[in-house]
């Protein structure tokens, strides 16, 4: 058992969200950032998908109430374990009555800490995240409070002495939309050739801001207007993460993880899956700039993270082979 001691309504249950649900207009959902929750609880020996919890307003605190271990990945913040201080991507053990702390960020947006075995909570449509717009899911389908205990399920997890780190090439690189834009690949739309010239210039050679009016359904940007060539009347139309929408403000909507499942407005482009993290990891008031690639670049992109995965996968195994043969 795990007890909540500081939170915000943002912070929820999330695992790797419920894919294939959207003709009953049921969305994704899952960790804003599934490459670090997979990551997290690979760590720990979990499944990649086993609940966790999103951290996304800061400080975070909770206790648990049995000698657990535990990952914490995706946002440079400060962590504090019972007192000792841990890098960013870093997996440990903490004993009963302990706590741990995540405060604000230095950079990136959301935290994510898995826990050896995972959360125990009824899954609800083969999926433990919390679908705050359903009202279901992780824990009773809202964000979490103060004094909310949650179970765990049981799991040894052999750690090295102090603890053991992740460390990924492209996040070591990748910007933080403050100092220098962060750079999205995308991918042409369907109503890419209904907008001007000079809105197809506008969209991949000017630079974006993430306006306050950003959450897990998406961000709204501000920058120079996207024109149509002429009017346009649209059906409501399937949409995923990553869809980036013009209404008729001509300031883009880029779709994240709570994505409506529908929508009419104009798509100009779609952000590559590979690159979602990166969205997830943008605060508010970031600089985003979009950079078109090849259908065979995104999918070459899918491949290699997928790759990466199963290479945590493999060393995984490998650790946890020679901790019980030593």
């Amino acid at each position: 058992m795990i007890e909540i001691l500081t939170t915000g309504l943002p912070n929820t249950v999330q695992d790797l969200g419920r894919p294939g649900y959207l003709a009953l207009g049921i969305s994704r959902g899952g960790a804003m950032d599934s490459q670090a929750l997979a990551i997290a609880n690979l760590m720990l020996g979990n499944d990649p998908s086993a609940a966790g919890i999103e951290v996304a307003l800061y400080p975070f605190r909770l206790k648990p109430h049995v000698d657990i271990s535990v990952a914490i990945t995706g946002a440079d913040c400060p962590i504090i374990v019972g007192g000792r201080r841990c890098p960013p991507w870093w997996a440990t053990a903490i004993r009963a009555g302990e706590t741990l702390l995540l405060e604000a960020p230095r950079a990136g947006a959301r935290s994510c800490i898995a826990f050896a075995g995972g959360l125990d909570l009824p899954p609800v449509l083969g999926s433990r995240a919390t679908d705050v717009k359903g009202g279901f899911g992780g824990l009773a389908g809202r964000g979490l409070s103060r004094g909310d205990r949650l179970r765990l399920n049981v799991a040894e997890c052999p750690l090295p002495p102090g603890g053991l780190g992740a460390a990924l090439a492209e996040r070591q690189a990748a910007g933080n939309g403050v100092a220098s834009p962060i750079e999205l690949r995308v991918l042409p739309a369907a109503e890419f050739d209904a907008f001007t010239p000079q809105a197809h210039a506008a969209f991949t050679g000017s630079e974006w801001s993430i306006t306050g009016d950003a959450n897990r359904m998406g961000y709204r940007l501000s920058g120079e207007t996207l024109s149509l060539v002429s009017p346009l009347e649209l059906l409501s139309h399937g949409i995923v993460p990553g869809t980036v929408q013009v209404p008729p403000s001509g300031q883009p909507i880029i779709q994240l993880a709570d994505a409506n499942t529908c929508g009419g407005y104009p798509k100009i482009a779609t952000v590559i899956e590979a690159d979602l993290w990166r969205l997830a990891q943008a605060p508010v008031g970031a600089r985003l700039r979009f950079v078109p690639v090849s259908i065979e670049a995104a999918t070459e992109a899918l491949r290699m993270a997928r790759q990466q995965l199963d290479a945590f996968v493999a060393a995984r195994n490998m650790r946890a082979g020679r901790l019980r043969a030593g």
